[in-house]
């Protein structure tokens, strides 16, 4: 496949923050000879600081410790020392429910309704070091929530509010959590989804949990166990408005995320509060190059990773004005997301390859339909974006003038690793391109010795960096044996890559994604990307099945575009596209014609149970994290379309 290179134009490198490739490589040589002085000068510069740190870090590997030492308060950060600046009056929240309900909140507004809800916490009894679950829609209580409990330092853990009563129950009793926060539910593509119901289910078997807070978001009948649960409004409507940050270790645990690991019991990813905060704000910055008059809109649910980092902490911080959604981006019809970029005249906007490859199948009308002049710059979060559906994006959301931020990271980095910064890297798309200042990866063999340029192998990160998780809560052997065994002292990611010429990173998916063709080894990501630059489809997943004589065959699973397709013919095209595309040894085995894709609620496409229906026909793995069930009973009965 040819490769485009795509340099930021001269008008967005002028105003940019970091405006040029030397600028970009002083910055990154500097983080990387002097560590300590490179992140120690932007704590002091870019936080605030009750009490400095004794050591900028201290590395006991597996284990770290930044800022170690020093007071510092994650709340006070996002909010307080805005006050005292023209910010005060600027919107912090920006949100749409569904229906269309709007809410403007300034960052004096959200302090105020932060500081109320942190004392109706106090006034509970709930202090630093205890453990609360937040199960909510996509409305402002929910990060509300999440800053006075960082206020305290009690400890959260957002739950995706489409996980099932089994999976919440699974985190709580996990965490020991003793306090959930909830709503009586959300709003999804027009119906009501009720939160409320499946946390009563989950506290049958939950004894530690003590209360339970109900914000009243759909106004519907829902069971109140008196002593337990409270509603919102009625708690929080007399609470003092006047309620100081706790000054915390800059160590304090911050945040859980659960993420599903490979045995089905949940990883909870600890991630602690000044060194998390400081990379979130400093890749606010770099990445999405941001400015005080920019209206910023990360799509991401806040359960997830990306909408603690790019919705809630990192903008904050930064004082930008973060918009959030409440629901679908297909409701009530497919060009909501373009409605709400243009009604609120978004200028940075930060999405997922699911959803923009979604988008991309509905056709250019409805983007066509909406003034985006607002944008200027475009970013992709979750996996790879495969090359078609970045020059789409570029070409038509981005109308040929908005650089693309292909961001590489994951829960456990806390905050972006791999991306361009706008306004110096050169875009290749399909490619990360290059790391963040203070990451040091590399791509190694099963030793850890480098590969050479071009090579396929695994993404390890060299140094420790400050937005890394700390633990796997309650479980310090599965950390070290899941991230740090691989290749002792180094972080292993779990993902493949490679290096190419340029020093841009490629990354290849999972480690598991990888198949063996023939004694050759093919990255699934490979040709998904040769299958979807072919003008009939609007997605692939592909996985390796096992084959008698080749070792592995491969196997497709394709989405088309709209139109009235041939399957046999096109069957047979699509693996001759592929061939002409890699090469014969590619040459796909098997093409099954799919409606949709299995995907986690964040949008990944779910691969493991693709290799279980072909290996198997069946599916015996964790679903928890999947949207659709009834994807899967599809494709599994689902006879081969050749």
């Amino acid at each position: 496949m040819s490769e485009s290179i795509y340099p930021p134009s001269p008008e967005f490198s002028s105003q940019a923050n970091v405006p040029s490739m030397e600028a970009y490589e002083a910055l990154y040589e500097k983080a990387r000879e002097h560590p300590e002085a490179f992140w120690g000068e932007l704590a002091e510069k870019e936080l605030h600081w009750f009490e400095k740190w004794n050591h900028v870090f201290e590395w006991n590997p597996p284990f770290v410790k930044w800022f170690a030492g020093g007071k510092f308060n994650v709340s006070y950060n996002c909010l307080d020392r805005h006050l005292a600046t023209p910010r005060k009056n600027k919107i912090a929240i920006l949100w749409e429910g569904e229906p269309g309900d709007q809410r403007m909140i300034s960052y004096q507004e959200l302090h105020r309704l932060v500081s109320r809800f942190a004392n109706v916490l106090k006034g509970l009894g709930y202090k630093a070091g205890d453990r609360s679950i937040i199960y909510m829609p996509m409305v402002p209580e929910l990060p509300i929530a999440m800053l006075a409990c960082a206020r305290l330092g009690i400890i959260h853990s957002v739950v995706f509010g489409g996980f099932s009563a089994e999976a919440l129950k699974a985190r709580i009793l996990d965490l020991e959590a003793q306090l959930v926060i909830t709503a009586d539910g959300g709003f999804r593509r027009g119906k009501e989804v009720r939160l409320k119901d499946a946390v009563d289910q989950a506290l049958n078997d939950c004894p530690n949990v003590k209360d339970c807070i109900v914000l009243k978001r759909t106004n519907s009948q829902i069971h109140m166990q008196e002593g337990r649960d409270q509603w919102w409004h009625e708690i929080d409507k007399d609470a003092s408005e006047d309620c100081p940050a706790v000054p915390l270790d800059a160590e304090h645990p911050l945040y859980v995320l659960y993420t599903s690991g490979t045995t089905g019991k949940p990883k909870g990813i600890l991630h602690t509060s000044a060194g998390y905060l400081l990379q979130t704000t400093m890749t606010m910055k770099w990445v999405f190059d941001l400015k005080e008059e920019d209206t910023y809109w990360c799509t991401a649910d806040i359960g997830w990773v990306t909408g603690h980092s790019y919705t809630v902490y990192g903008p904050l911080a930064a004082g930008a004005t973060s918009v959030m959604y409440e629901g679908a981006p297909d409701y009530p019809a497919v060009d909501r997301f373009w409605r709400i970029v243009e009604k609120y005249r978004i200028s940075i906007l930060y999405t997922s390859p699911t959803a923009i490859r979604a988008l991309l199948r509905q056709g250019d009308s409805w983007p066509n339909s909406h003034d985006l002049s607002s944008l200027r710059l475009l970013g992709s979060v979750g996996e790879p974006i495969n090359p078609a559906a970045w020059e789409w994006y570029h070409r038509v959301i981005g109308k040929g003038r908005c650089p693309i931020v292909d961001t590489w990271w994951q829960t456990e980095t806390g905050s972006i690793m791999i991306a361009p910064m706008p306004g110096a890297v050169p875009a290749k798309p399909g490619s990360g391109t290059l790391p963040m200042p203070g990451i040091i990866p590399e791509v190694v063999d099963f030793n850890g010795n480098p590969m050479g340029d071009g090579k396929e192998g695994f993404l390890i990160i060299r140094r420790p960096w400050p937005g890394m998780l700390r633990t796997i809560w309650g479980d310090p052997d599965r950390f070290k044996e899941q991230y740090w065994s691989r290749i002792p002292g180094i972080y292993f990611t779990g993902d493949a890559a490679r290096r190419d010429s340029d020093g841009y990173f490629w990354i290849l998916g999972r480690v598991d994604d990888v198949m063996n063709v023939s004694g050759h080894r093919l990255s699934t990501m490979e040709v998904e990307s040769a299958l979807v630059h072919h003008p009939a489809v609007a997605e692939a997943a592909v996985v390796g099945k096992p084959h008698e004589i080749t070792g592995q065959a491969v196997c497709c699973f394709v989405t088309l575009k709209k139109g009235d397709w041939d399957h046999d013919q096109l069957g047979k095209d699509l693996r001759q596209w592929v061939a002409h595309e890699i090469g014969a040894f590619a040459r796909p085995e098997e093409i099954r014609f799919a409606e949709s894709l299995p995907k986690t609620r964040s949008g990944k496409i779910m691969r493991r149970l693709l290799r279980e229906i072909v290996t198997t026909h069946t599916v015996t793995g964790d679903v928890t994290t999947l949207e659709d069930i009834n994807v899967l009973s599809r494709l599994a009965t689902q006879h081969d379309e050749d």
